[in-house]
């Protein structure tokens, strides 16, 4: 399958802070890929090298067959990037917002990308309330909308749900299915690991600037020891699997 993202001995340091110690994996295209860790692991460092946002100092990057480096204007055309707050102009319309992204892109159609859009996210009905009226939920969901202007191959969600409440956070991950369903690849990184569990086709965790596991839950799940059989056989979750991974104990 094509590869929507190869990384081979990615380094960064920030002065004295070795960030990323030689990072390697890939990505499929079609896939949810998400990139685990605990706070500090690297995980925005990574997104921000890929996304052309920063320079790496070591190793190579390529996304949708384009070097990082060398063809970054390339690399952007092809991609796009959600961060962890939503960016969308409070004051305006949903739809002017979407229409607004679509005039950047040089969309002629732009009203027609946006109404297609808002249908598609189930926006159509809060069209043209101000943003400032929006659930997290449904902010969130905008934000996505309007990363999807121009049909990027790939996006980047850097952990797109912090801060919402249970029910929004059910919304985006709803989005997201859909998204890779469609086609789009999506990388995903969040420090929710039942997020990772419900949506990811693969799992890649990094731990103090290494990758230390990568595979599918299945995979993963073989790394942990076997299942005890009480009255019922218990799966560990991807949390315990993950604390066992990078050497900690669960907390009680």
């Amino acid at each position: 399958m094509e590869k929507a993202i190869e990384v081979k001995g990615l380094q960064k340091s920030y002065k004295q802070l070795h960030v990323l110690k030689g990072v390697d994996f890939e990505v499929e295209q079609g896939n949810i890929f998400a990139l685990l860790g605990s706070n500090g692991a690297g995980k925005t460092t990574v997104v921000r090298i890929l996304t052309t946002l920063l320079k790496p100092d070591g190793g190579t990057a390529a996304v949708n067959g384009f070097d990082v480096a060398s063809k970054p204007d390339y690399v952007r055309q092809s991609i796009s990037l959600t961060g962890q707050f939503a960016a969308v102009d409070e004051i305006l319309t949903g739809r002017e917002n979407l229409i607004m992204i679509a005039k950047l892109r040089h969309l002629a159609n732009s009203r027609q990308v946006a109404d297609d859009l808002l249908k598609r996210f189930g926006l159509s009905d809060a069209a043209d309330r101000r943003v400032s009226t929006y659930s997290g939920g449904m902010c969130r969901r905008l934000d996505i909308a309007m990363s999807l202007i121009g049909n990027p191959r790939l996006i980047f969600l850097d952990e797109p749900t912090t801060g919402l409440d249970p029910e929004a956070r059910i919304e985006v991950w709803k989005t997201v299915k859909e998204l890779a369903g469609g086609g789009t690849t999506v990388f995903l990184t969040t420090q929710y690991l039942e997020e990772a569990e419900q949506l990811a086709d693969r799992i890649t965790i990094l731990h103090e600037g290494r990758i230390i596991a990568n595979g599918t839950l299945a995979e993963l799940k073989k790394l942990f020891p076997p299942a005890k059989v009480e009255y019922v056989e218990k799966q560990p979750s991807l949390e315990e699997i993950f604390l066992a991974i990078i050497g900690k104990k669960e907390v009680k």
